[in-house]
């Protein structure tokens, strides 16, 4: 086993935990908000009409995560998308520990730049200390070769955190370099 850390853990514990215990003056530093996992997710309902879509889609996300990611099916029918119960319309990762971090530190260093014309990212958080990005091409992530692409999909981020509020998941997020838009709420 090696003794290798992740730059952003490494970061967390020796960084951000005594900033964010200054800031919202914790008296623990099990009281300190945490980063739990990320949760990247695709829907595809146009794969109702096209099988190849979703082993596209999956092979994608387990290139830009590092992770084997699933196909998610439909739970219900529903006639006017031609839509059966149990077929795949979409696909997830769930990333957790040193994988988790990787991701972050590439997606906050490398993909978002990449994005034409970003001017920062949306500051609203789900209530919980929560937060979902929303990603309009898989091509900003520098493991995607741009001349395989057969269409543009998009897809969802979410950052499952420990904060109790959005105050706190928000100093976390920004901590951990996430490029919100100056204004907040």
């Amino acid at each position: 086993m090696s003794t290798y850390t992740v730059n952003l853990k490494k970061d967390y514990k020796e960084r951000i935990i005594p900033a964010l215990t200054k800031e919202f003056s914790y008296k623990s530093v099990m009281q300190v908000p945490k980063l739990e996992k990320i949760v990247i997710n695709q829907g595809l309902g146009i794969a109702v009409a096209d099988k190849k879509i979703i082993d596209t889609a999956i092979s994608e996300l387990t290139t830009i995560s590092g992770q084997k990611a699933v196909a998610t099916y439909s739970r219900k029918d529903i006639s006017n998308f031609k839509l059966r119960k149990k077929m795949p319309i979409g696909a997830r990762v769930t990333l957790r520990h040193d994988k988790m971090y990787e991701f972050l530190e590439r997606l906050v260093r490398v993909a978002l730049p990449r994005i034409r014309d970003f001017k920062g990212i949306e500051n609203k958080l789900d209530g919980k200390g929560n937060y979902t990005l929303g990603i309009e091409e898989q091509i900003i992530f520098p493991e995607i070769n741009i001349d395989n692409i057969a269409r543009l999909l998009g897809m969802n981020i979410t950052f499952v955190t420990s904060a109790k509020t959005d105050e706190e998941g928000y100093a976390l997020l920004k901590e951990f370099g996430l490029p919100f838009k100056n204004d907040k709420k």
